[in-house]
């Protein structure tokens, strides 16, 4: 056995090549799979304010309020500023029925 056949046998570029392909294609399911679910949380999200809003006369101050109490009880999660529950209440308005099955989001 040659000494360049110790270091890399027969085969093993084309198993490294399949293995990084596997990760890669693993790796975009995964990201996928996770931004469909913030999608989803974010539709539900704003969907309670809207409704919480529109039953109770809820004004702007709550949702500064709850932005401020959702950023100190998730202090390294993104995406909970003010803008962004109003951002999710807009969305929530824009698709009254569940966005679950949207069909941009592949889940259905």
């Amino acid at each position: 056995m040659s000494r360049a056949e110790e270091i890399e046998p027969a085969g093993y570029g084309a198993l490294l090549e399949d293995i990084k392909s596997q990760v890669r294609t693993a790796r975009v399911h995964a990201a996928r799979k996770v931004n469909t679910e913030l999608i989803i949380l974010y539709w539900k999200i704003g969907k309670l304010i809207r409704a919480r809003q529109s039953e109770e006369g809820w004004g702007a101050r709550v949702i500064a309020r709850l932005a401020d109490d959702l950023r100190t009880e998730f202090p390294g999660m993104r995406g909970l500023s003010q803008r962004n529950l109003v951002y999710m209440r807009t969305l929530a308005t824009a698709y009254p029925d569940s966005i679950a099955q949207h069909p941009v989001l592949g889940t259905s």
